[in-house]
This record gives structure tokens, C-alpha cells and sequence, in this order.
């Protein structure tokens, strides 16, 4: 199993990237590399760039620790969309699902999963989470403002 990438100019002026790379921690790296990459079509801070590459690595560290139960092998898709004022990433499975343990209200002991999500919601502007699809998989969604 490999990583498939492509890019795609959007008739809003915005460009996507779609990112599919299997279920396992040694290709978010390549989740990482991506992210750095568009920040050359449109700069980036440093903060912001940091911020966006511990939020994509946390909603991938989610997909490959729960998404799968141990020895099936499956697939995280990201995409970035870069919009004009603002970077979009999506991240999901096709796993089981679960119910964000962030949305709890005991905010002072989160869990291992709780505390990415956490973090995930600290560094975005924008933040959701559901089913990819009805009662199968997971999505995270956020999103950063930018600087015009």
C-alpha cells in the first residue's frame, strides 16, 4: 500500500490537495511534508504553519490509532483546501467511528484521544467532527484563518 496525492486548482481561485495514506504512523510525515508545501502557494506564519502541522498530526494519530482495530490495514484521506481567506483540512477514515471524547465538559482531565482533539480545537479558528459517512468512519474538519 502506497500514499496517492492530487492537486487540484478550484474555479474559486482556491487550490485543493488530497492526501490518501495508509493507516499507519510512519507516512504522516507525508501528511506533514504537504502542508509545508502549500504553504508556498500561500505563506504561512511560522506560528500558523506550527499550529496547522500539530492539528493534521494529531487528526492523523487519531485515524491510525482508532481508526482500525490492530492488524486490518486501511487508508487516512487529508485534504487541504486553500481558500482565500482561510486553510481547510479534513481528515477521515473508514473505521468505526467515535464520539469525540472533546466534546466532554470535564475539560481538566481529558483522555490520551480527548487531549488531541483538544488541541486540534486550541489551534483552529473552525472545528467539527462526525461520521465520514452514516454509522462508518471519522471526519475532523478544521480550519485557520489567514492573513490577507
Amino acid at each position: 500500500m502506497s500514499a496517492h496525492a492530487q492537486f487540484a486548482p478550484e474555479a474559486s481561485g482556491g487550490s485543493s490537495v488530497h492526501l490518501t495514506i495508509p493507516a499507519k504512523a510512519e507516512y504522516i510525515a507525508l501528511v506533514r511534508l504537504a502542508l509545508s508545501g502549500l504553504s508556498r502557494l500561500r505563506p504561512l506564519s511560522e506560528e500558523t504553519l506550527g499550529d496547522l502541522k500539530l492539528a493534521v498530526t494529531e487528526a492523523c494519530s487519531n485515524s491510525v490509532r482508532h481508526g482500525y482495530s490492530e492488524g486490518d490495514e486501511g487508508v487516512v484521506d487529508v485534504v487541504y483546501e486553500l481558500q482565500s481567506d482561510r486553510l481547510v483540512i479534513e481528515v477521515a477514515d473508514d473505521g468505526p467511528g467515535f464520539t469525540p471524547a472533546g466534546e466532554r465538559t470535564d475539560e481538566d482531565s481529558p483522555t490520551e484521544g480527548g487531549l488531541g482533539i483538544a488541541i486540534i480545537r486550541a489551534v483552529s479558528d473552525e472545528f467539527e467532527a462526525g461520521e465520514r459517512r452514516p454509522g462508518r468512519g471519522s471526519r475532523l474538519r478544521f480550519a485557520k484563518f489567514l492573513d490577507r
